[in-house]
């Protein structure tokens, strides 16, 4: 591991009440213009579907669309949930990025679907099994961008011979495993599913089989960060962020009143909820910084994927100015 962890962003794309999905991506250009000039390693976008509040849908686009505005920064996906897809058409698309902005795009891939079973199987029309054949697509998506195609006669144009780095992503002992085996990079989504890090991460460095692009094993984890000038306006918006997201997860299809949800917060059902952002880093800079410091050892974490969690825009562009102030700007 590095002495201190790179620091990169999970942009959710999020839509705010009030707002189109075009003020959204404006914003998410904005975000990863001023991580680049603060420093952050990259900027990831995650694909969901049929979510009110979220428009990273399509990944591939929205990072055609952020690379054409930035000169630098990393951008990539946090994940392609790739059963979604044939891997020939995301090999297609990420090699068309790797062309457009070189050494830059980063491929993360989940076995998840990214949404609930009704778009899964009516709207995506994707296969129940499909998550199952995830090992080999992987291998298959490998070969594309490698030109070292599985399928005689079959190149991925563009695509053959751009390397895209392929991270896998993942919450459980799968991944690890898969990891593990291939000689991956793997990012662990700590950050919304705390309950396997340490024993994911464990797994996985003990039982790496080093590949020729990557020797070393290497690892991203996930946390939450609400950092603010004061622990108080640090406490204030975290209790905020902890509203939205029992609201979120416990309203779905219902429309409860701030009454309802303050009741749901103290339930089991509540806590249950609020335990996903276990890992989370709240309070001042010294604070923030001492947080992630001891969270880069308990995650053996070369680098930290930070999910900033703020109830604005401007709250975001805060926190992410005064985690910069924190961990970028002191030598590593």
């Amino acid at each position: 591991m590095t002495s201190r962890a790179a620091l990169s962003i999970l942009d959710f794309c999020t839509i705010y009440e009030g707002e189109k999905p075009s003020e959204s991506m404006a914003r998410s250009v904005e975000l990863a213009q001023q991580a680049e000039k603060l420093g952050y390693s990259r900027m990831w976008y995650t694909e969901h579907h049929n979510m009110e509040t979220i428009t990273s849908s399509s990944p591939a686009v929205l990072i055609a669309h952020i690379g054409a505005k930035t000169n630098s920064i990393r951008l990539g996906s946090g994940g392609v949930m790739l059963p979604n897809h044939a891997p020939y058409v995301v090999a297609e698309q990420f090699g068309t990025l790797a062309e457009l902005y070189p050494d830059r795009i980063d491929l993360g891939l989940g076995r998840a679907p990214g949404t609930d079973m009704h778009t899964l199987g009516r709207a995506l029309r994707r296969d129940g099994h499909a998550a199952e054949r995830f090992p080999e697509d992987i291998r298959e998506l490998q070969g594309y961008l490698s030109g070292k195609s599985l399928i005689p006669g079959v190149q991925a144009i563009p695509g053959k011979n751009t390397n895209v780095p392929i991270y896998i992503l993942g919450s459980s002992m799968f991944g690890a495993s898969l990891a593990a085996k291939y000689g991956l990079p793997y990012a662990f989504a700590s950050h919304f599913a705390p309950q396997h890090l340490e024993q994911a991460v464990s797994y996985y460095r003990e039982n790496y089989e080093p590949s020729e692009a990557h020797p070393e094993p290497y690892v991203i984890a996930g946390v939450n960060v609400t950092a603010a000038p004061t622990k108080e306006e640090a406490e204030e918006e975290y209790e905020k962020v902890c509203f939205n997201r029992v609201k979120a997860f416990a309203g779905r299809g219902k429309n409860l009143t701030d009454e309802q949800v303050a009741q749901i917060v103290g339930s089991y059902q509540g806590q249950q909820i609020l335990e996903m952002l276990k890992y989370s880093a709240v309070g001042t800079a010294p604070e923030v910084h001492e947080y992630l410091e001891n969270f880069q050892k308990t995650a053996q974490a070369d680098e930290l994927m930070i999910s900033l969690q703020s109830t604005s825009h401007e709250k975001v562009m805060e926190n992410m100015g005064i985690l910069a102030d924190t961990w970028l700007t002191v030598e590593q």
